[in-house]
């Protein structure tokens, strides 16, 4: 939670007591607490398709090639867990790396896997909840701080809870329970679309992306491709899940995360 108001106090002067004064808000705590509304909602959304599971669901295909729903679910909590570590990093000033190594990080998802479904369930529920601890009372020179992601990735920790809410919606689609990309909230589709796309800056083709009203540049090489499509087909070609909701000159894009 991110709070604008400062606490009542007693002028030293007059013995009166002054309400609270607003507090600026910056542009990082306002990015930083529209996030954190944007992972609650989507928060929300997982633990209600994971209240909804059967047991025998979580050892199931999911929609990524040689994964389990249980290794999304696994792999959703340690995530979680790797942000917190980011926050930790952007609170302290103390480098603290998402994960140990990306070894490691695969050897949790493999060893978190076959768990029962409750397991599971209990695993991302106290992970979220650990998530969402670290994000209460960060400062704004906190969220204004620099730290860095897997593959060497640069970002402002106002938005980490952004990189949560892109881990929330692809992976709850990737589960395969029924919700796919068109119901995620436009909102969110239209920071997500951008966000991937930015991923993408310097390492691959020209794309100008238009859905509906909106349209987006990535610069890269050669000529520029129009392609257009639905929020939810754009956000699932961006994302490295199918270009069946997109058309036009559509070109290969380079490997997601």
């Amino acid at each position: 939670m991110v709070s604008n108001t400062s606490a009542t106090h007693t002028s030293e002067t007059t013995g009166v007591t002054v309400p609270p004064q607003r507090v600026q808000q910056s542009d990082a705590v306002r990015e930083a607490a529209a996030g954190l509304a944007a992972v609650e909602q989507g928060t929300a959304r997982l633990l209600q398709l994971v209240e909804g599971m059967e047991d025998a669901a979580a050892r199931g295909a999911s929609a990524l090639p040689g994964w389990t729903r249980g290794h999304v679910l696994t792999h959703l909590a340690r995530n979680a867990d790797g942000l917190v570590n980011l926050l930790t990093w952007a609170r302290t000033g103390v480098e603290h790396p998402m994960y140990a190594s990306k070894s490691d990080r695969d050897i949790d998802i493999e060893e978190g896997a076959p768990r029962s479904l409750w397991l599971l369930e209990q695993d991302v529920v106290a992970a979220c909840g650990r998530f969402a601890a670290a994000a209460t009372g960060l400062a704004d020179t906190a969220w204004q701080a620099e730290v860095v992601m897997t593959l060497n990735r640069t970002i402002r920790a106002y938005d980490v809870p952004w990189k949560r809410v892109s881990e929330l919606w692809v992976h709850m689609v990737d589960l395969d329970l029924g919700l796919d990309f068109s119901d995620v909230p436009a909102d969110v589709v239209d920071r997500l679309i951008g966000q991937a796309l930015a991923f993408y800056r310097g390492q691959g083709p020209s794309v100008r992306l238009t859905v509906g009203e909106r349209s987006w540049a990535l610069a890269g090489e050669g000529p520029v491709h129009n392609v257009t499509g639905t929020p939810g087909g754009a956000l699932a070609w961006v994302t490295g899940r199918g270009a069946s909701g997109v058309t036009g000159d559509v070109p290969d894009l380079p490997a997601w995360l």
